[in-house]
């Protein structure tokens, strides 16, 4: 199958995936040099995911590593994928984000999840609390966070009074993440773009996408719909060998679902593991999702999503033991796509193992 000929744009979800026999300043120095890649190879954009509690993923911060990284590049769009708003005060994300705009403009994205990231007990830890937000709260959450970049807010609104500095008037590109229909319908009801997890909710993919194109109001920020997929994806040369770099994330996955992550395991770990039935049903969607295998399997299967899902964009997340596997992963991706690598070149290499 060929590539639609409106192929949609690429861009990448990092998770700064800490291997093994690695450490979290290494995972995120790998951040570093894979998003001066992207940028080289022509991707999009590039997010970053929140995170609590995984001691194999370091991006626990997504607006100081998202900082870091739109300071390492010139031109591609940098934001989070996403901020799990239930964690943090609306003001002091309009603040972090409203900085990195002010200091970036037009090239900030802010995702924003209604997910806390991680289990219970570290999200009462993050917020205080032990209660999550309410299908009420988040409207209003989120409400709170778009009034103080716009100040826009209603008359006698106890916090028409405040002024986020920087954050009024230093307006990221908003969008509104999603494992399900809610985030979706809210998003088309906005106005605002919106990006589906589709690499650990596939079966919710096209009734999410259906939600939100159909709740679609245009808005300031949106004429017409503009829907997003992530997708997890592993090329290599061959399927052999791109099945032999999946099976760590295969067996990461079915860990943390059983309440016990970890640091990101190697393939010869993966592959000497001794699967349950339970283990094997645990991750059934998540493996049926992901796409796995050398270039024309991949170029088959993501050409497929597209056609199924009609997404104007695909965000790429690499989950492999070896950095310079994942970098590949990513210049086959843009290879098959036929990405401009007209970006600027990469800086000297990040150091770390």
């Amino acid at each position: 199958m060929a590539m639609p000929e409106h192929a949609p744009k690429l861009s990448v979800l990092d998770l700064a995936v800490v291997a093994d026999d690695s450490s979290p300043g290494a995972a995120l120095r790998n951040s570093i040099e894979l998003a001066r890649t992207a940028e080289r190879l022509g991707f999009h954009r590039h997010w970053v995911a929140e995170h609590h509690n995984m001691p194999g993923i370091a991006s626990s911060a997504p607006a100081v590593l998202a900082a870091t990284l739109a300071a390492e590049t010139e031109t591609m769009r940098i934001g989070s994928g996403g901020v799990m708003l239930p964690n943090h005060a609306p003001l002091v994300v309009a603040e972090q984000f409203g900085m990195l705009e002010a200091l970036h403009p037009g090239r900030i994205d802010l995702g924003i999840g209604r997910a806390p990231g991680t289990d219970q007990f570290t999200a009462a830890a993050l917020r205080r609390s032990a209660s999550a937000l309410s299908d009420e709260d988040f409207p209003r959450a989120l409400g709170e966070l778009i009034g103080f970049f716009t100040g826009a807010f209603t008359d006698g609104h106890p916090y028409a009074r405040i002024t986020a500095v920087p954050g009024l008037g230093d307006v990221p590109s908003i969008w509104l993440l999603g494992s399900s229909g809610y985030s979706a319908q809210l998003a088309g009801m906005l106005g605002l773009p919106f990006s589906f997890a589709h690499h650990f909710s596939a079966r919710n993919t096209l009734p999410a996408l259906e939600l939100y194109r159909s709740h679609f109001r245009p808005s300031e920020t949106l004429d017409r719909p503009h829907a997003m997929v992530a997708v997890a994806v592993i090329a290599a040369a061959d399927d052999e060998t791109a099945r032999w770099l999946a099976g760590p994330s295969r067996l990461s996955m079915a860990r943390l679902r059983a309440g016990m992550p970890g640091r990101f395991p190697s393939p010869e770990e993966a592959a000497a593991h001794e699967w349950t039935p339970a283990e094997e049903q645990s991750i059934g969607s998540f493996s049926g999702s992901a796409v796995i295998g050398g270039p024309e399997t991949v170029r088959e299967r993501l050409a497929a999503l597209t056609e199924q899902t009609a997404a104007d964009e695909l965000m790429i997340t690499t989950m492999v033991h070896d950095h310079s596997d994942r970098i590949r992963s990513y210049e086959l991706v843009a290879e098959l796509y036929g990405l401009a690598a007209t970006r600027p070149a990469p800086r000297a290499a990040a150091s770390g193992g």
